[in-house]
């Protein structure tokens, strides 16, 4: 046999074992694109997301549906200016799949309006701009974490069944700040009560004094916050160090202590919060969870790591259902939003909008943990309100 038919043989062999192969590996990594924040006032929230997403991917020998998963990365840094530029990079440059992503209301409706002109799939797993499931709701957009409207209303609720009469309201101005603050004046008035007056001041300021001296002037019977990560470690020290926490009872969305706990301290301990995640739910699927995320990342999970945990559920649900074939696109979402999530926070379905709905929990901060003491709402379900789809 001459060499250079040899050498055609072999190639050809070559060739032939390379493309079975393929085949027998199935279809290429989907991209996901990951875009949340890196820096900033929102940054642990940003990884405990992405070690949630990541843990559930793990769990199923790192695939969804049968394809493995190439990882696209982007600090938005929770700067709303700077978003549709990065959503663009993950869009047009990365040419990515699937975006999960943000943390920042403002930022996420940013991603909401490019994605629905792209048609890329965004799975938002915790800015809850109302709009996101609302007017700009899409059938390539879901959420696996709720709209800003849903604790704002369960701790309204909380409020009003307290016996509370007379509320006021503080936030930073901005979408998730407003929305949660509409939500909880609807629910609380609705139970007979009634908000004087809201406060709010800009994102990110933490320049809290001024506020709180009115707050300490006008004697309301609860004050409802809405902060998050390092604002809500400000502010709920200095609402005890002004010596409001002995006068005026503070509430908030589960935001105020999940995650900050133990940089709160003692000035936290007491509080009551409503969120659709708590520590102590007792159940086999939240126990394993805590216990695989506590080795694998060396800390405690919070309800953003679940809500990453959810999102790479919520894309698993739809890939399985067609054999990781993404582009039977309109079959894999509706398949999603039939899917029943088995989440550590309790099991939920996705509305017609694609938002959660799901239970509500009671919420009190107790040493490290926000101990669930009951249900706010059973199976709230989030109005959608200009949601056409």
């Amino acid at each position: 046999m001459n060499a250079p038919f040899l050498r055609t043989t072999l190639g050809l062999a070559a060739a032939l074992l390379a493309s079975t192969t393929v085949l027998a590996q199935g279809q290429p990594p989907l991209k996901v694109g990951l875009m949340l924040p890196a820096t900033g006032t929102f940054a642990a929230l940003g990884t405990a997301i992405e070690n949630g997403f990541k843990q559930y991917v793990d769990e199923q020998g790192g695939k969804l549906g049968g394809r493995s998963i190439q990882y696209f990365k982007v600090d938005d840094e929770s700067d709303p200016a700077k978003a549709t530029d990065n959503v663009n990079k993950l869009i047009k440059r990365d040419n990515v799949d699937v975006i999960v992503g943000t943390v920042h209301s403002g930022v996420a409706l940013a991603m909401a309006r490019a994605v629905k002109e792209s048609k890329t799939m965004l799975i938002v797993p915790n800015a809850g701009a109302d709009a996101i499931t609302g007017p700009l709701c899409a059938p390539n957009i879901l959420r696996s974490s709720f709209s800003n409207w849903q604790p704002g209303y369960a701790t309204g609720v909380m409020a009003a069944q307290k016996g509370y009469k007379k509320a006021m309201t503080i936030t930073w101005n901005y979408a998730a700040g407003t929305e949660t603050v509409k939500g909880f004046t609807e629910a609380f008035e609705k139970g007979g009560g009634k908000v004087v007056k809201d406060l709010n001041l800009p994102f990110p300021n933490v320049e809290f004094q001024a506020l709180l001296t009115e707050i300490a002037s006008q004697k309301p019977d609860v004050v409802f916050a809405f902060f998050a990560g390092g604002g809500a470690v400000k502010f709920v020290k200095d609402y005890d160090a002004a010596g409001l926490k002995k006068t005026v009872p503070l509430m908030g969305s589960g935001f105020l202590t999940d995650g900050t706990l133990e940089a709160q301290g003692a000035s936290a301990q007491g509080l009551l919060t409503s969120l659709h995640y708590a520590d102590g739910i007792d159940t086999p699927r939240n126990n394993a969870f805590r216990n695989k995320y506590a080795v694998a990342y060396k800390m405690q999970p919070d309800v953003y790591a679940v809500q990453g945990y959810d999102a790479a559920q919520l894309l698993g649900a739809g890939l399985t259902a067609v054999k990781g074939d993404f582009a039977k696109r309109d079959e894999m979402v509706a398949a999603m939003r039939k899917t029943t999530v088995d989440s550590p926070r309790g099991k939920y379905t996705l509305s017609a909008a694609h938002n959660p709905v799901q239970d509500f929990y009671i919420r009190e901060a107790k040493g490290r943990e926000n101990s669930m003491t009951g249900i706010a709402v059973k199976v709230l379900p989030d109005p959608a309100r200009g949601c056409k789809m």
